[in-house]
């Protein structure tokens, strides 16, 4: 029987970028299924003891940064560390993704999409042309996924999908669970990969 990683994350995060190719990767390797779960990490942070990167300590900050560059160099990753538009509202971009997976489209291509869009291309995902642009070139109908994404039914499943995060113990992005347990973060995808390959 095929495992399904569930995975809690959201598109302003250079972490899940880092991991997102990692991740499917590993899933088709092992037959695994992804479970899509964008979250808002604003209502999460409050109840977990998180902060936004903005009200963190500087000795954090400058730590981020070190760990960015190494993990950037160790997976042979593009990401630019400063992007012109970061910090950034990516609730559209999260719901766009639900609207996607919610019409059967290709989820994790637009995702990922997306996720190159802040973190290599430097756009902006709060400005509507941008995601809509960025769904068209994955050859979905940008607008009418917009649209869609707009919809009180959406905006429900992104609360759900966020309180469900809350629920299940999620403090951070990314986080994947395999059979009931965490790994937070891209770092931890060895221990994924394991997970989603035990009998």
């Amino acid at each position: 029987m095929s495992k399904n990683i569930e995975y809690f994350y959201t598109h302003a995060s250079p972490w899940t970028y880092l991991g997102s190719v990692r991740i499917h990767e590993i899933a088709k390797a092992a037959g695994a299924t992804i479970t899509y779960r964008p979250v808002n990490l604003g209502n999460i942070f409050p109840i977990s003891g998180g902060l936004p990167l903005g009200k963190r300590a500087v000795q954090r900050k400058r730590y981020r940064m070190f760990e960015l560059k190494r993990w950037r160099d160790h997976l042979g990753v593009e990401i630019t560390l400063e992007p012109a538009f970061f910090p950034v509202d990516d609730t559209n971009a999260n719901l766009m993704v639900i609207a996607a997976d919610k019409q059967g489209l290709d989820t994790g291509k637009l995702s990922n999409a997306l996720l190159r869009a802040v973190w290599v291309e430097e756009k902006n995902l709060a400005d509507e042309d941008t995601v809509i642009a960025v769904a068209n070139a994955k050859g979905m109908d940008g607008a009418a996924l917009l649209a869609a994404a707009k919809s009180d039914d959406i905006a429900k499943i992104y609360e759900a999908y966020t309180q469900e995060g809350i629920d299940r113990q999620v403090f951070g992005a990314p986080t994947y669970i395999v059979d009931d347990e965490p790994f937070w973060g891209q770092d931890r995808l060895d221990f994924v990969e394991r997970a989603v390959n035990r009998v």
